[in-house]
């Protein structure tokens, strides 16, 4: 296919790092708000949109995506007083519903419905905060897959909407306390700078249920340091609230106050190095998960009075494996582990003691388990590459688990193999990663082969299932998922080995990946795609510029591509302690300039097939690194294989996407993908 890409022009923008000039004449994208950006956008959406209506099974994919997507999907039930809530899709609704029914019996009724809300599905709803005597429940709302949230609280028994409207809330539940809640907020910002702008004095309010949000009084916030995150809980008793204040996505401080008493919120653990959760208060103790001393974490006991390290007491040691989180329901303690970057979870008393596991399905990801004291059902969910979501309950008397929902699709899992490989990286770390395809695949090179990762922000890949992977799997791909350093499958060390100075080996774990599949005849360079979103469009964004002969497709979503302006837009500063800063420090500028997507890219190479893909609501990672980036390799690249970028209107980072988005842009990405690796395919039947 003949492409003429839009003419991108460029001005003669020079920034000077550390006295080394860096170019950047594409800086003009960075203004989603002027005509000629937009005038942009539409160009070359207009030439993706006509390269894809060329592919013949296109059209077949999307009905096929569609009839694998059209199952009742549903999330596990939560209790609060007599009711019991949880969210269902029929099948293609753009969004989820709420239901509420009273007691496990009871007869399923819509509590909010957001696809009453928009025509196109692109407003999203989501419970975060119910009363301490159940009566109201705080709700959020997105719109267009922004981060910004509006929260808004209903009466339960009777449905009804309060006039409490309260803005420009970010990363936030409602921990309610008496007759009101805790929220965190940003102030307005500017007109026109809503969704790139920087956003600076994230602060903890308490609102009085009835009152308007100027009426708001503040709790907790750190005018010395504008760039701080701040999220708050309340204990279960609702006797403290416990404060997390975070530079950025790492390590934090944490505080508490006792609400009882009054007064000043005290320091429980200082910051920034070290990660520790308050999970429960009970008398007079904060049962804590920290990496304090232990980098795949533990449970102490912390006497409140008494709160020097040599004071604690451990609950949960540290073992060989990750505790990944620890929960509370009916009495008990849930530990959840990751063995192997996959589930296990135990029953313990308070104490520690009394350590029961609690028999999963099989080797898969599972959450849930959580609740109250007095609760005596509890519910989790288990998924795994060939497994859909399904909810299980467990009888916290009995210990015993039942199938409460099991998801059916039109397809037939015992078709499928899913397992776990491990591979020597660059340096010789040894690496895991999952595989998954059709049983007696031939292993002759020619597979097509689907490479996915992602590798920072201590974030564990473990299995989870994925109706679109199907229209892979079914045309006899293989997708491959390793657990690449920078993740925190194996505990904080892990983590650490790929961040900052160390975020190459990263890149070398996936490279070496790639290598794995081709030496094994999984697949071949020639069929061989590599795909990641937000930091795993950095992932891919690297490798494809470190080696480009390598991969014969590239996806990088919603990435992060601009490694030396990232920290500039909108919550992008908290990412520094993951990736450096470089303006403030020469070596962190060094590193960042070595490896970032858009400065690697270089005139007269040929690059993969690539599809970029971003949003104009994304204000977590802005669509300007996409736009840079798209325009730099459509100069750059001197080979046949096409390079476009798809952007999404009325969509952001990817929470909250509607349905009918989501099986428009899966389509188009699998079409793309077996178009490029001459694959083509074709559905003869709709099961």
């Amino acid at each position: 296919m003949t492409i003429q890409y839009p003419i991108t022009p460029t001005s003669d923008q020079v920034d000077l790092y550390h006295d080394v000039p860096v170019a950047d004449p594409y800086r003009w994208l960075e203004d989603d708000n002027a005509a000629n950006t937009k005038a942009w956008v539409q160009a070359q959406n207009a030439v993706t949109a006509a390269y894809l209506k060329q592919i013949p099974f296109r059209q077949q994919i999307a009905e096929r995506y569609a009839d694998l997507f059209n199952y009742p999907k549903f999330s596990s039930p939560f209790k609060a007083g007599d009711y019991y809530f949880f969210y269902k899709n029929d099948g293609l609704q753009n969004q989820p519903v709420i239901y509420f029914q009273k007691g496990l019996d009871g007869k399923p009724d819509v509590f909010i419905d957001p696809n009453q809300l928009s025509k196109d599905g692109t407003i999203s709803i989501s419970l975060v905060g119910f009363s301490k005597d159940n009566r109201y429940v705080a709700f959020t709302q997105s719109k267009g897959g922004s981060d910004w949230q509006q929260i808004g609280v209903m009466e339960i028994a009777n449905k009804k909407i309060l006039a409490d409207e309260l803005n420009w809330v970010k990363f936030s539940g409602a921990s309610w306390y008496k007759d009101g809640f805790f929220y965190s907020r940003y102030p307005a910002p500017k007109q026109g700078e809503e969704l790139k702008g920087n956003n600076q004095y994230h602060s903890i309010y308490y609102h009085q249920l009835g009152t308007k949000q100027e009426k708001d009084t503040l709790a907790f916030e750190d005018r010395a340091q504008p760039s701080m995150y701040h999220f708050g809980n309340i204990t279960e008793d609702k006797r403290y609230h416990i404060v997390y204040a975070a530079p950025g996505t790492d390590g934090y401080a944490t505080y508490y106050k006792d609400l009882e008493k009054g007064g000043d919120y005290q320091l429980l653990f200082k910051g920034y190095k070290n990660k520790s959760d308050v999970i429960f208060h009970k008398n007079g103790q904060f049962f804590v998960k920290t990496d304090i001393g232990a980098s795949n974490y533990r449970l102490v006991a912390i006497d409140i009075q008494q709160p020097a390290e040599e004071n604690w007491v451990t609950i949960i040691p540290e073992s060989t494996n990750l505790l990944q989180s620890v929960n509370t329901g009916g009495g008990y303690f849930f530990a959840h582990y990751l063995k192997k970057a996959s589930t296990q979870i135990y029953r313990l008393h308070y104490d520690g003691s009394h350590k029961t596991e609690i028999i999963l399905p099989g080797v898969g990801s599972a959450g849930g388990l959580s609740g109250k004291e007095e609760d005596t059902t509890l519910f989790y969910a288990f998924t795994s590459f060939v497994y859909p979501n399904t909810i299980f309950k467990y009888d916290v008397q009995s210990g015993t688990s039942s199938l409460f929902h099991e998801s059916k699709l039109h397809f037939n899992p015992k078709e499928y193999e899913e397992k776990q490989v491990s591979y020597k990286s660059k340096d010789g770390t040894e690496v895991s990663m999952f595989l998954v395809h059709k049983k007696g695949l031939i292993l002759d090179g020619q597979n097509p082969c689907y490479l996915y990762g992602y590798g920072g922000f201590n974030v564990s890949l473990s299995p989870f299932f994925s109706a679109s992977r199907l229209i892979l799997l079914e045309n006899g791909g293989v997708f491959a998922l390793p657990n690449l350093r920078g993740g925190g499958e194996y505990g904080e060390e892990w983590h650490q080995d790929g961040m900052l100075f160390k975020k190459q080996n990263v890149f070398d774990d996936f490279i070496a990946a790639a290598e794995y599949l081709v030496e094994n005849q999984y697949t071949s360079s020639a069929k061989l795609a590599i795909a990641g979103g937000s930091n795993g469009g950095l992932l891919v964004g690297a490798c494809m510029t470190q080696r480009p002969d390598l991969f014969a497709v590239a996806f990088p979503a919603v990435g992060v591509l601009d490694m030396l302006r990232y920290h500039k837009f909108t919550v992008g500063k908290g990412w520094i302690p993951e990736y450096g800063n470089s303006e403030t420090n020469l070596a962190h500028f060094n590193n960042l300039f070595s490896y970032s997507p858009l400065h690697n890219l270089k005139n007269g190479h040929s690059y993969p097939a690539t599809m970029i893909t971003t949003a104009d609501h994304d204000d977590r990672v802005v669509p300007a690194h996409s736009f840079k980036f798209a325009a730099q390799l459509q100069k750059s690249h001197k080979g046949k294989a096409p390079v476009l970028i798809r952007i999404d209107i009325d969509a952001g980072h990817g929470a909250g996407k509607p349905t009918a988005k989501i099986i428009e842009e899966e389509s188009d990405k699998w079409a793309f993908f077996f178009k490029n690796i001459n694959s083509p395919i074709k559905y003869t039947t709709k099961l």
